[in-house]
């Protein structure tokens, strides 16, 4: 018998790997979360899709996410980015990736972990939305301009509120499965 997924997700083998085994999962791994939030800000304006096929050509041209060593980009290194055709080569979103990640240090410096800062705004728990049709999650919320703006607060970029709505829903903060995908109760 055939799985019920989100209709999202359908008919693409790379896209339905990723719901089945990422997308809505609670992760609380601050290197895992860095790289959401790389590839989040990355997506926006396009397709998540076209995202997840470069995925492996983001993890090489920014060092497996290490956001210590992205903090340290030079001009050389942006100009080395600008030029991989792997990527996305949005000049302001690889100079956004280096502030995010000179951000990212002063969170973990200040609570201890991004995890603690980011989950403490959904009480450490999932919200658990009924969504009968994808189509129906919404693109943003109240928390999700709330994040937005601490985060921008702090010196992030690209960080609008669907960009962390998305980063909400792929690390598991919302769960936006829709209510009949098997994925529904099983995160």
């Amino acid at each position: 018998m055939e799985k019920h997924r989100c209709g999202w997700c359908v008919g693409d083998k790379l896209y339905e790997a990723y719901h089945d085994l990422e997308w809505g999962v609670p992760e609380k791994n601050d290197d895992a979360l860095f790289e959401f939030l790389v590839l989040e800000t990355f997506q926006a304006g396009l397709s998540w899709i076209t995202i997840l096929r470069k995925r492996e050509n983001f993890r090489e041209a920014f060092d497996n996410f290490d956001y210590l060593k992205i903090s340290d980009y030079d001009e050389d290194k942006i100009a080395l980015l600008l030029q991989n055709s792997g990527i996305i080569r949005n000049k302001l979103k690889v100079r956004a990736t280096i502030s995010n990640a000179k951000a990212y240090l002063k969170i973990q410096e200040e609570f201890g972990s991004f995890s603690i800062y980011i989950w403490s705004f959904v009480n450490n728990q999932t919200i658990k939305n009924k969504v009968a049709h994808y189509k129906e999650a919404p693109a943003n919320t109240e928390l999700s301009d709330t994040i937005s703006k601490d985060l921008k607060k702090r010196g992030f970029k690209f960080v609008g509120s669907t960009v962390i709505y998305a980063f909400m829903q792929a690390t598991g903060m919302v769960n936006d499965h829709e209510i009949n995908c098997f994925r529904y109760e099983e995160v």
